[in-house]
């Protein structure tokens, strides 16, 4: 096992590892403060596609985080380096009114409306979803144009519980039209690549900290560096006994390994 004092670049899930909706878990301000204290860096690294990193900025702040654009890096980053290596004539953003903008604001050729010469659809976590747009995804799938998702989460954690999260709505319009997308998010390791080559720092220097083992961990092993599994958000012991992706480290949540950095 490494040594987890010798980590200088976290990489840290959101939603069930440093906050649950608007509520930050205890700790996690101690632990911020912690790494930046000791020369080491932090980035937030979601797969949640439905924010754009300007309201994420804005939702730290309100919890008590000062952060920029350059402490993030989001499946829809990853989403959008993907498609610009495309020569797509138009794209369909099934997402949020942020998420279209995100793509659009890229100078991607992006649409939310039906039409013949769309020769991809976008996917992306979806809270303002309609079954208009779930007909549309399936009139283009059954077209066979290029199909590609930000991430395979299969549910978002929230106060009350948890909701359908891109995985999961993958997974209806693939029993209706026999079609999976290409994820582009964790657990493909490309987002930890972004991150090590923003940052300069090494593999060895690097962790990811994370609540699922089917993204989070799984996206740290694909990419050959140290993971924490947290047990605050989606993922369980029960889980972890079951399961062929193991991580270098568990905690019970943010502000136990804040105690064992200390030590």
């Amino acid at each position: 096992m490494s040594d987890l004092n010798k980590k200088r670049l976290f990489l840290l899930d959101m939603d069930g590892t440093i906050y649950l909706d608007h509520d930050l878990f205890d700790g996690t301000l101690d632990f911020l403060r912690y790494v930046r204290e000791t020369g080491g860096r932090y980035l937030f690294l979601t797969n949640n596609s439905s924010k754009s990193v300007n309201k994420y900025i804005e939702k730290l702040a309100g919890m008590g985080i000062a952060a920029t654009a350059d402490d993030f890096l989001t499946s829809t980053d990853a989403t959008v380096i993907d498609l610009k290596k495309q020569n797509y004539k138009k794209i369909y953003a099934l997402g949020t009114a942020s998420f279209q903008e995100q793509l659009s604001g890229a100078e991607l050729p992006v649409t939310n409306q039906l039409s013949d010469d769309i020769d991809c659809l976008c996917m992306g976590f979806d809270t303002e979803l309609t079954f208009q747009k779930l007909e549309d995804a399936c009139i283009l799938l059954n077209r066979g144009v290029d199909y590609i998702a930000t991430n395979p989460d299969w549910v978002c954690p929230t106060w009350y519980g948890f909701v359908p999260d891109c995985g999961s709505i993958s997974q209806i319009l693939e029993t209706a039209t026999k079609r999976k997308p290409r994820f582009i998010g964790k657990p493909q390791p490309d987002m930890v690549y972004l991150a090590m080559a923003k940052t300069g720092f090494s593999k060895e220097e690097t962790v990811i900290v994370g609540d699922r083992l089917y993204t989070d961990i799984a996206c740290g092993v694909n990419a050959g560096i140290s993971s924490i599994f947290v047990l605050s958000g989606e993922g369980t012991l029960e889980d972890l006994e079951t399961s062929d992706t193991k991580p270098e480290f568990v905690y019970e949540n943010i502000r136990k390994i804040y105690e064992d950095l200390r030590k």
